[in-house]
């Protein structure tokens, strides 16, 4: 499994929960510090960029 460099949101508060992101020219991965099972997302720069696009267009879940 590839090493991945993961930075802090920066909408992260003082809590345990915590989203960080790591990414390349190709890929995409977010993960949840509170998630014990250390889930992985990953996707591509084309898809993750949809759907931030979709999240800041939608009034009810931007």
């Amino acid at each position: 499994m590839p090493t991945h460099t993961w930075q802090k949101s920066s909408y992260c508060g003082q809590g345990e929960s915590c989203v960080h992101i790591s990414a390349t020219r190709t890929s995409v991965h977010l993960t949840e510090s509170a998630d014990p099972t250390q889930a992985v997302l990953s996707a591509t720069p084309t898809a993750f960029g949809a759907l931030l696009n979709t999240l800041k267009a939608s009034p009810s879940l931007g």
